[in-house]
C-alpha cells in the first residue's frame, strides 16, 4: 500500500512540475468578476430588475403568511367550541394552506434563481469577451478570477478588473 502511495505522489508531483514548467514565462493577470458584475452598467440594470421581481415575489408571499397567521388566530379562537371531528377538519385544511404557501415560497426562489442565472449569462459571457480583450493587450498569457481562496496575493499590476470594466461600459 505504502508502495502505491508513493507512486502517485511521485506521479502528482511530475503533473504538477510539469504544468509549473509549461506555465513559465506566462503573465498571469486576475479579474474581480463579481466586481464586474455589480458595478458594470449591464450588471446594475439586471439587479434592478431581479430586485424589482424578488420585491414583487416577497410582497405576495408576505400578504400570504400574514392570511395564513390570521386564518391561525381565528382557528384558536374557535376551536374550544369546535367538536374534535370539526377541530380536526379545520387543521387538516389549514395544514393543507400552509404546504401549498410553502411549495409557493420554493417555486418562488427557484424562479428567482433561474431568473438570476439567464440574466446574468450574457454579462458573464460579454465579461469573459472583455476580460481577453484587456488581456491579450496588456500581454497576459493567464487571467484567473480574484478570489480570496484562489489568489492570495496580487501585486496591483497584474488586476485588469478596472480596465475590463472600462471596456464594458
Amino acid at each position: 500500500m505504502n508502495k502505491l502511495a508513493t507512486y502517485i505522489f511521485i506521479l502528482c508531483s511530475l503533473i504538477l512540475n510539469a504544468g509549473i514548467a509549461s506555465a513559465e514565462g506566462q503573465v498571469v493577470g486576475v479579474v474581480d468578476m463579481q466586481k464586474c458584475i455589480q458595478t458594470s452598467a449591464a450588471g446594475k440594470r439586471a439587479r434592478a430588475e431581479l430586485e424589482g421581481a424578488f420585491n414583487k415575489k416577497k410582497k405576495e408571499l408576505q400578504d400570504q403568511e400574514a392570511s395564513l397567521k390570521k386564518q391561525q388566530e381565528e382557528f384558536m379562537k374557535k376551536a374550544a367550541a369546535l367538536s374534535d371531528a370539526a377541530k380536526k377538519e379545520q387543521q387538516a385544511k389549514f395544514q393543507e394552506k400552509v404546504m401549498k404557501y410553502q411549495e409557493l415560497v420554493q417555486k418562488s426562489q427557484a424562479d428567482i434563481q433561474k431568473k438570476e442565472q439567464e440574466m446574468s449569462e450574457p454579462i458573464i459571457r460579454k465579461i469573459k469577451e472583455k476580460v481577453a480583450e484587456v488581456a491579450r493587450k496588456r500581454g497576459f498569457g493567464i487571467v484567473v478570477e480574484k478570489n480570496d481562496n484562489i489568489v492570495i496575493y496580487t501585486d496591483g499590476k497584474t488586476d485588469i478588473t478596472e480596465d475590463v470594466l472600462k471596456a464594458l461600459d
